[in-house]
């Protein structure tokens, strides 16, 4: 795939519901044929991104969109309370490492809880957990 995605690769681009981008357009929205739902960015697009991102040598930013593709089924909800936790002086060790295990358990976002995890043993090493 080639950077930019919606210049190169505009005819592979699919939303998280499997609308086509030329699919979403003013006049479509204005009809109702586009939902919120329907510009949400798909998994695999953010796979494909990381893709780039490590082809061109950015294994920092290829991490990153990894994890941002575990993150697509994962309901808001989740994700804002993670965040919150995530902040210092928020949590336990013990509610991060809960945390952790519901995105690998009930997720299947190993990246995403392996980054809690770390975070909860930075945490722990800084004194900034509960």
């Amino acid at each position: 795939m080639r950077y930019p995605l919606g210049e190169y690769e505009a005819d592979s681009i699919r939303s998280k519901t499997g609308k086509k981008l030329d699919e979403i357009t003013l006049d479509e929205i204005r009809k109702g044929h586009v939902s919120p739902e329907d510009i949400k960015i798909s998994k695999e697009m953010l796979y494909n991104q990381g893709q780039v991102a490590k082809d061109s040598d950015n294994p920092a930013l290829a991490a990153n969109f990894e994890r941002a593709s575990e993150l697509v089924d994962v309901p808001d909800d989740v994700i804002l309370h993670m965040y919150d936790k995530l902040r210092p002086n928020r949590s336990t060790k013990l509610e991060l490492v809960t945390i952790a295990k519901d995105l690998l358990e009930t997720y299947h976002a190993p990246n995403c809880a392996k980054l809690v995890l770390e975070a909860a043993d930075i945490y722990e090493k800084r004194g900034i957990l509960l």
